[in-house]
């Protein structure tokens, strides 16, 4: 009995190159013993629906978009009480999820990984009563590293992300917040926060914290507080250039389980897409929730 694979894709991700692409992923997979069964997606939600209603029948689901369209399959895979492997395939414009599972930047070599590779069980993000891949996030810097283009990126690097949320300081409202988490509190005004399970964020590694892993439970949080003046601004930015982190202004820590209150409601992305509006957050890391296919020197 040949085995059954499910690949849902969306076809206008990154700039549409998977219909050039298609024919030759499909063969690795029909190279590899696979019974194909294909869906491109037709809608926002589409992904998350195939998979929630239709992985069951499938051993391996393989997905190929950016980081939203993994995310909806995730999503789906995390409704379902049997849960298959998932292979992805990046075509997406920042790929972070991608990078940090060090999956192949070419289509084709991706596709041969995803039915040749080894499954790694990772950390998924539960968010109310929905589900996050490697980041959710609030306020300043929400949008910078989707709104900056790949170019500037690639010629100013880090400090291009930096540069592009400054000039958003002066005209941006802060949220009061309280922050808790293991046995700690914290509360004040704060114009960005994120939650992340990854070692890269908006196209810039690194900038999520250190010794970052993929499979021990834990989230990297980073918080920023709302400046009062212009030294906290200089020392923000300062910090923020140099991958300095843990100041009086910037907070960052470990854990498995925050709750997140304001008095109004605070607009969240996840993985980069929008997460919706909430006065009150409450987000834990999944232990090793979800098998994604890697290369087997990535586990090592």
């Amino acid at each position: 009995m040949k085995k059954k694979l499910l690949f849902v894709f969306n076809p206008f991700s990154g700039k549409g190159q998977i219909k050039n692409k298609l024919l030759s992923i499909v063969d690795q997979f029909v190279k590899n013993g696979y019974e194909v069964t294909i869906h491109p997606t037709q809608k926002p939600q589409d992904a998350m629906e195939q998979v929630e209603a239709h992985a069951g029948q499938y051993g391996l689901v393989v997905c190929s978009g950016g980081d939203g369209t993994l995310d909806e399959v995730v999503s789906g895979m995390m409704r379902r009480k049997k849960k298959a492997p998932i292979g992805y395939i990046p075509s997406g414009s920042t790929n972070d999820f991608a990078c940090s599972l060090q999956l192949p930047k070419s289509m084709e070599k991706a596709a041969k990984l995803a039915v040749s590779g080894v499954p790694f069980a990772c950390d998924v993000g539960s968010f109310n009563d929905g589900y996050f891949v490697y980041i959710a996030a609030f306020g300043l810097f929400t949008d910078v590293s989707y709104a900056t283009s790949q170019e500037r990126k690639n010629r100013i690097g880090h400090l291009a992300y930096i540069l592009e949320g400054v000039k958003r300081i002066p005209a941006v409202q802060p949220y009061q917040l309280r922050i808790a988490y293991e046995d700690q509190v914290i509360e004040g005004e704060f114009i960005y926060g994120m939650v992340t399970n990854s070692v890269s964020a908006g196209g810039f590694r690194n900038i999520t914290g250190k010794n970052v892993k993929l499979d021990d439970g834990l989230f990297e949080v980073t918080l920023i507080r709302m400046p009062r003046n212009p030294i906290e601004l200089n020392e923000i930015i300062g910090s923020l250039t140099n991958l300095i982190d843990n100041t009086d202004l910037i907070y960052t820590f470990k854990t498995h389980r925050l709750n997140v209150e304001s008095g109004e409601e605070v607009a969240w992305t996840l993985d980069g897409e929008y997460g919706g509006k909430h006065k009150s957050v409450t987000i834990s890391a999944e232990k090793q929730a979800v098998e994604i296919i890697v290369d087997s020197e990535m586990k090592n």
